[in-house]
């Protein structure tokens, strides 16, 4: 019996290559590269009067400096990249400010010089003189609408959505009780190791451009510099080589070096590279999180929630290039994995003079949880209750899938839990987190959450066995460490009955696979993984046809075991796939004994072409997956933590996580991603805030004011998974890219509760913070 891949814990194939340092990253490219820097606004929000670049053309080395002026799309609005009817003042920035900067970091012109150094020399010399206007940088301060940050947005609004079910109004107010509560999320910042990176060349003689840019969606960058550029999509080719973390805001796009970069290398003849420095990754890539909920819930006597209305806003920044896909995610999933017969929730998006936002691991989700967790506590300790027997009143039952929750998501679907046991996952983080710690100031957090996951509208991918009998894989999305090349070969290794380590795969490169969408929304393994294993099996039917006319037996009763098409329950009739994918050619030039291998297979004749109607030569496929909706993934996090009441520093305990995203492909590979969310949501829960000033200024825009944790900070994490396969794709599986992350603050927060006995309504918590709420205590 062949080994079975899907499910084994293959140990990661791509990390050889990459701990010996033999990664390729976009700033590895060179080929002679001019490099180029951008002059970025100082000001949050301020007037541009004039833009003067004669004296930083003068400098020696300086290629080329671009102000808005200079470019042919100079006056063109960035792309809006998922628009919404309820979006109705939606404003995107163009690649280079002319008349008005919105937030500290925005581009205003582009230089372009022989060496990094030189560039960034000439920049100093542009002259911008600005005329400061008044600044809008907290999210309460947008919604007061006192200043607008677009003159032509009524009251900072650029979108608001109201969605209800039930009848919410009349439910609060026959409730026998009723809390009101208010929760603050503040801004975060990705922080991956590698930063932004573009680099272009323009081959003017065949009329082509390529690009490797650190994107989480190479396919849809070509698709878009193709259309600004007036080219062939097939005269564009982009690469997302080695990427070194990217967590969502990666997936931004356009960005403005996206176009600048490649316009260059158009314009001057020559290859041209971007990397920025870790400055300009805090203040001009997109950041997250930032949110107030105002929440009016109404619950009976046992702790059950009868009605729960949710009013409120998100801080979208400067600008709103990724639509309003994150508060709709919020809004979605506040009920979690709770019955709640009347839910109505109202957000507005409102800008501010802030580095605009766009996901960022969790995107939404983590605001969700904490929200509705918090909730639970406090409905718990008003009515003298244990917070875990309200959690087992309130959960959604196994019998009741798929659950309708009766609100939008952000694939336009109304939300349905296709599968899942919220009471199980329960019980076991409680069982694995076993007894309380002795000591004091210790405190106990759970929360349960759920993951939409596995978002459209489609992957693709194309699998081909070689002559030789290697497999090669290809799909259109990239990969920043998730371990695609591991996953991608255990789906195809199952399917063609072949040893994972002869499956080769490919991503994320426009040339090797032409469509696709992007790894984001935790979606690579539903919809890609799914893909690969739609090819693989068209491949693997392929070969029985192929197979069976030598092997004299029906397509259905062969199977692809240890490299070969053999008859069930007859190993020795058998023949090599490699000789299979000889015998798919009626071409037959293998070199390495491949057609004296396949001669005792030779064709035998038939009548007609060698290639019938509806044939295609070589042993491959592409195939496409395209998901009815998206698969909700759960889980459960619980954790001990103590806080010492001198120095206010966090110490956790015990971790435990208990996972359910369908059918796991690779346990290992799932571990990972779950310890490094986790060690993310730490971060966002105790320790990282962006701390903008009054004028818009981000103060902490480094390594050495931006509070992250070190390993020394990160507990040991047990983890045990459950499996409720998805009914929506044919792998059964769920995404599981922003489990870790999404419960983190809301255990913490009531851990951190009822350890010091102060209420934490508000994240990220500090030692800082946690001191000035004992003071107040």
């Amino acid at each position: 019996m062949t080994t079975r891949w899907f499910g084994a814990p293959v140990q990661r194939m791509e990390d050889d290559r990459l701990l010996r340092g033999h990664g390729r990253y976009t700033d590895d490219i060179d080929e002679g590269a001019l490099e180029c820097c951008f002059v970025r606004s100082p000001y949050a929000h301020a007037r541009i009067t004039s833009v003067d670049v004669t004296a930083a053309r003068e400098v020696p080395g300086v290629i080329a400096v671009y102000a808005a002026a200079d470019l042919p799309f100079g006056d063109v609005d960035l792309p809006l990249l998922i628009p919404h009817p309820n979006l109705t003042h939606g404003r995107t920035q163009r690649c280079l400010a002319s008349e008005v900067v919105r937030y500290a970091g925005e581009a205003v012109a582009f230089v372009v010089a022989e060496s990094r150094a030189q560039a960034e020399d000439a920049a100093e010399l542009v002259a911008v003189e600005y005329e400061p206007l008044p600044v809008v940088i907290t999210p309460e301060a947008g919604a007061r609408a006192e200043h607008l940050v677009h003159d032509d947005v009524p009251g900072n609004v650029a979108a608001e959505l109201v969605q209800e079910v039930g009848d919410v109004t009349a439910a609060l107010k026959g409730a026998p009780h009723r809390k009101r509560m208010t929760f603050r999320y503040e801004r975060g910042a990705a922080a991956p190791m590698e930063g932004r990176a573009v680099w272009a060349r323009w081959d003017d003689r065949e009329h082509k451009l390529l690009v490797y840019d650190s994107t989480q969606s190479p396919t849809s960058i070509r698709g878009g510099l193709a259309v600004l550029f007036g080219m062939k999509e097939s005269d564009v080719e982009v690469i997302a080589p080695d990427v070194g973390g990217a967590f969502g805001p990666k997936i931004m796009l356009f960005y403005p070096d996206e176009l600048l970069v490649p316009f260059a290398a158009m314009r001057l003849g020559r290859p041209v590279k971007w990397t920025e420095d870790r400055q300009e990754h805090f203040t001009a890539v997109n950041q997250e999180r930032s949110q107030v909920h105002e929440v009016d819930c109404g619950f009976d006597d046992d702790g059950r929630l009868l009605a729960l209305d949710d009013d409120f806003i998100h801080d979208g920044g400067a600008y709103t290039p990724y639509g309003i896909i994150l508060p709709i995610i919020t809004a979605a999933q506040v009920p979690g994995p709770y019955r709640i017969p009347n839910y109505r929730v109202r957000f507005r998006d409102i800008y501010t003079n802030a580095t605009p936002t766009s996901p960022y691991r969790g995107a939404g989700r983590p605001h969700a949880c904490f929200v509705m967790e918090r909730t639970l506590d406090a409905i718990a300790a008003e009515l003298s209750l244990d917070r875990d027997e309200v959690r087992r009143r309130n959960f959604i039952q196994p019998d009741q899938f798929p659950y309708v929750l009766g609100v939008v998501w952000q694939d336009g679907n109304t939300v349905v839990y296709d599968s899942g046991d919220y009471p199980r996952l329960f019980e076991r983080a409680l069982e694995m987190l076993g007894p309380r710690p002795e000591g004091e100031n210790i405190g106990r957090g759970i929360a349960v959450y759920v993951e939409g996951t596995g978002v459209g509208p489609y992957e693709g991918a194309h699998v081909q066995v070689l002559v030789s009998g290697k497999v090669v894989a290809a799909t259109g999305i990239p990969s920043q460490g998730q371990a695609h090349r591991t996953v991608w070969a255990q789906i195809v290794a199952d399917e063609l009955g072949v040893d994972v380590e002869d499956v080769e795969v490919t991503s994320g490169d426009t040339r090797r696979f032409r469509w696709g969408v992007g790894t984001f929304a935790s979606r690579s393994a539903v919809t890609a993984g799914n893909a690969m294993h739609v090819a693989a099996s068209m491949v693997a039917g392929k070969a029985k046809l192929i197979a069976a006319d030598h092997l004299e037996a029906a397509p259905e009763d062969l199977e692809l075991v240890d490299g070969h098409v053999r008859v069930k329950g007859s190993p020795d009739r058998a023949i090599p796939l490699a000789a299979v994918a000889v015998l798919s050619n009626p071409v037959r030039y293998a070199f390495g004994g491949g057609t004296e291998a396949a001669t005792q297979f030779a064709a035998k004749s038939r009548p007609g072409p060698p290639l019938q109607d509806g044939e295609q030569p070589g042993l491959e496929a592409t195939g496409y997956y395209s998901p009815p909706g998206s698969t909700w993934a759960s889980g459960c996090h619980a954790a001990y933590v103590r806080v010492d009441p001198k120095t206010f520093r966090l110490e956790i305990l015990k971790y435990v996580v208990v996972h359910d995203c369908g059918r796991v492909i690779n346990p290992l590979v799932l571990q990972g991603q779950i310890e490094g969310g986790v060690a993310q949501g730490i971060g966002g829960a105790f320790y990282e805030r962006l701390a903008y000033d009054a004028d818009g200024q981000l103060r902490n825009a480094s390594f050495m004011e931006f509070l992250m944790p070190y390993a020394t900070e990160i507990p040991s994490i047990e983890i045990d998974h459950f499996e409720t396969p998805s009914p929506l794709n044919p792998l059964g599986v769920k995404g599981a890219g922003e489990a870790g992350v999404i419960p983190v603050g809301a255990v913490l927060a009531a851990a951190m509760e009822e350890a010091i006995g102060v209420p934490f309504t508000e994240r990220p918590q500090s030692p800082l913070k946690l001191f000035e709420l004992s003071r107040q205590k």
